[in-house]
Parts: structure tokens; sequence; C-alpha cells
């Protein structure tokens, strides 16, 4: 898959989470076999005010390449100009935010509103466009309410307006991430435009991946909250993309040494009191379904240092 000038090894991607796809979870997901990542979305506006928050969302390391910093906002010239300032950094593509659900960025007009305002739409993609010689995506959902479809209009738009690749969920913002992904309209995007079309939506296992890219015809597929937990998920599809073999799940020893060698990268990265709570989450996705794991969760939300989360992890973890 190639976006603009730069030629996508694999054809799986990382989906941005708000909370989640931090630096170090993509670092761990880049080495278990995804090749192309985002990171979370920074506001625009919160660049333009420069926002001491922000600084840390645009991190990028040298191992995680190509990333694409994704931003999200609903002023043309204020995107354009946030684009050309991030273009500067480290990143190899910039990703708008056409899909985020969540209420106080829709009520914004920011995220998956813009759906609904084509016009604008088309007014931001060309003024983003022309701003960088970076590669311009865009990620967008299925379409608002229930019952509407705006994919095929946007990405027909945001081709017209020189954008190089479209990421589609298959649900609408009023879905959230309930009831079943859409792909018919990741293949109906496919057919619309020649852009390369990444298919997101329902990705939680080889066989999902491999379902979609036949389904669908679409380019890239995009894992999300599939890799939540499971970073082995880019491992397994690359396998049987490849060569059709089934790889085994991760073993509880490789669940123990994630979580530990997660919970150490996190810590280096933002510290010992941030990177334990923020790993709080990431130990209930990684220890889901496995015996007592409801109790191990219970000690974890408890402990506040890394020596702690090591002892109560090797000895429930076994």
């Amino acid at each position: 898959m190639k976006i603009g000038n730069i030629e996508i090894e694999n054809c799986l991607a990382l989906g941005p989470m708000a909370g989640v796809t931090d630096l170090p979870f993509r670092l761990l997901c880049k080495e278990m076999g995804c090749n192309m990542l985002y990171t979370e979305m920074v506001s625009a506006k919160a660049i333009l005010y420069k926002n001491k928050n922000t600084k840390e969302l645009l991190n990028i390391d040298k191992n995680e390449h190509p990333v694409g910093v994704q931003l999200f906002g609903s002023d043309p010239d204020i995107m354009a100009q946030i684009a050309a300032q991030v273009e500067e950094g480290e990143c190899d593509f910039i990703d708008i935010n056409m899909g985020c659900p969540v209420p106080k960025i829709v009520n914004n007009g920011e995220g998956s509103a813009l759906l609904k305002q084509p016009k604008l739409v088309e007014e931001i993609l060309t003024k983003m466009v022309k701003a960088v010689n970076k590669p311009v995506t865009v990620k967008i959902r299925k379409g608002f309410e229930n019952g509407t479809v705006y994919a095929v209009e946007i990405a027909k738009i945001a081709e017209s307006c020189g954008v190089s690749a479209i990421a589609v969920h298959g649900r609408t913002r009023e879905q959230y991430y309930s009831g079943k992904a859409d792909w018919d309209v990741i293949k109906d995007v496919k057919k619309a435009v020649k852009i390369p079309v990444i298919g997101n939506g329902d990705i939680f296992s080889a066989e999902d991946a491999k379902a979609m890219k036949e389904y669908t015809g679409c380019d890239g597929l995009m894992v999300a909250r599939g890799a939540r937990g499971n970073p082995w998920i880019f491992r397994e599809i690359k396998e049987y993309l490849e060569n059709g073999n089934v790889i085994d799940k991760p073993t509880i020893n490789d669940i123990r040494e994630m979580i530990i060698r997660h919970a150490k990268m996190l810590v280096n990265y933002k510290g010992e009191y941030t990177g334990i709570r923020e790993m709080r989450k990431h130990i209930a996705w990684y220890t889901a379904g496995l015996p007592h794991s409801a109790e191990l969760r219970r000690m974890c939300n408890q402990i506040e240092t890394m020596e702690n989360l090591v002892e109560t992890v090797n000895a429930k973890l076994q």
C-alpha cells in the first residue's frame, strides 16, 4: 500500500484511541507487526494555544515510522496552520479525525459532526492539503444518525481535495461502538475512489481481518479495540494473511511478561505516579477472561508502585 510517497510494508494499521494508543503502546504494536501508526487525536486549537498537555501527544519515536499525527478541529484556517506546524516534526503524514463520536467533540462541530457538513469538509481538506507537503489522510464513519450514509460522499470529496488515503469505520456516530460494523459501506467506498481505503470495525482476530479484506477489497486493515490488551493480534493477522498459518494465542507467561514490560515503558515515559495508574486499564484488557482475573484487577487498582505491580502480577498470573 502506498500513501502519497510513503510505502507501507504491510496493510496493518493501529487505530488511534484516546488514552490508549500512546507512544509505549504504539511501540509494542509495531514490534508485533503493525506497520502504520497514529498518535492519539490532538486538538488543533490546543496546539495553537500551546496547551501544555499536547506536547506529549505529539511525541514520536524513531522506531515507530510510518506514523501520522491525528488532528481534530473544524476551523479550516486553524487546521491548515497547525498541519503546517506539525509537518515540521517527525510525523510521516497528517490525519484528520472525522469519526470521533464523543459528545464534547461532536457538540463543538468536530469529529464525526463534520460528516454532516460536506462543504466545510471540502474547505478543511483543501486548505490542509495545500498547506503541507506530507500526505494528508482522513478517518471517517459510515454516517451520523442511524440510517444515514455519508461515507461515500465524503470519500469522493476527500479524493478530489488531494487526500492520500481514507480510513472508514463501518458504524454511524449514533452507534458509537455498539452493534455490528457495516462492511458494505467500506466496500462501497473502495469502489467509489482510487485512493487507498483502510477498513475499520470488528477486527478482533486474524480470521476477521482476512474476511474484511476479502469482502470489502480494502487496501489496509485498521485494528483498534481488538488491539487493547492484545498487541499480538498484529503478528497473528500478518502470519495468517501472508502464510495462512494460525499462530497460538499468547500463554500466561507471554501475558505476564508483556504486562510488566508495558508497565515499565509507561513508567519510564510518564513517571511512576501516572504510568501505574494508566496501566490499570491495560491490565484489565490483558487479563480479560483469564482465571482469577477479577481479583488481579481489583488488586492492581490499589497498586501505586512499579515494584508492587511486578510482585502482584507475578504472584497472580501463574
